[in-house]
């Protein structure tokens, strides 16, 4: 299936790791040259490269602080320039893993105001630099990355706050920008296999005298699909979602976990 991607621009902020870099590669891989925004430069420029060489897409790595104003602005009018000039995809996809920890009566309010001013304003910034380019050729795609806390939120008071508004703001965005030819998608991650889950897996796989995939699998088996969402598996949905074949997706959260929630949502 051809998704009708080359020759598109697209911005992803995280895209230096994890759920981030995945994406940024499979646009590349659909024909999109890829500007991507982190804090820290080295990563950066090794994802940048890694991407460009794989795929032979124009992959341009800017450093951003999505808590920062005008270093979002920054961010996107250079990803523009270096693009040739426009921007039709924006990916949102930079906040910490998880969020403020602490039950309400350990929690620091300040973690939840600076996970909410990341996550929330912060893809709110990203997506208003990026919607004057939209606009200006009546197509766009915007699509922000929550988390399935934001249905299943246990007892995390921030993650799960921060990833239901991400969800209800892209509602609201859908609503207003769908007139100029944007449509706007939330995805909602579950527990996915990165490249962090194998730091955090191996002091574990150290103490139980096994390895990281052992310990994969064993969680694999215990899955309904009998697969560990990855990555890659994230990127794959979100490209497509990307697509102008998917003119039809918009204002919706879609659950790419694996089953994971045992809820039905109608």
């Amino acid at each position: 299936m051809d998704l009708q991607l080359t020759g598109k621009r697209a911005v992803v902020t995280g895209g230096s790791r994890g759920i981030g870099k995945a994406i940024a590669r499979q646009l590349a891989r659909e024909g999109v040259d890829v500007a991507i925004g982190a804090r820290s430069v080295g990563p950066l420029e090794e994802t940048a490269q890694e991407i460009a060489r794989e795929t032979g897409r124009k992959i341009v790595p800017i450093v951003v602080d999505t808590t920062n104003v005008d270093s979002i602005k920054h961010f996107v009018r250079n990803a523009a320039e270096a693009l040739g000039g426009g921007v039709d995809i924006c990916v949102n996809s930079a906040a910490r893993v998880g969020g403020a920890t602490g039950g309400i009566e350990e929690i620091d309010e300040i973690e939840i105001l600076k996970d909410f001013e990341e996550k929330v304003i912060g893809y709110l910034r990203v997506a208003r630099e990026c919607v004057p380019y939209m606009k200006a050729n009546n197509w766009g795609r915007i699509i922000n990355i929550s988390g399935l806390a934001g249905r299943n939120p246990g007892t995390n008071l921030s993650g799960g706050s921060r990833n239901a508004a991400t969800v209800n703001m892209t509602k609201a965005l859908s609503n207003d920008l769908g007139k100029y030819g944007i449509n706007v998608t939330a995805i909602y991650p579950g527990q996915t296999v990165t490249e962090r889950t194998y730091d955090n897996l191996a002091p574990r796989a150290r103490q139980e005298n096994t390895s990281v995939d052992s310990l994969l699998a064993a969680q694999a088996e215990r899955s309904v699909i009998r697969h560990n969402v990855t990555a890659e598996d994230i990127a794959y949905v979100v490209t497509f979602v990307c697509s102008p074949l998917a003119i039809s997706l918009t204002g919706e959260a879609i659950a790419v976990a694996g089953g994971q929630s045992p809820d039905v949502h109608f």
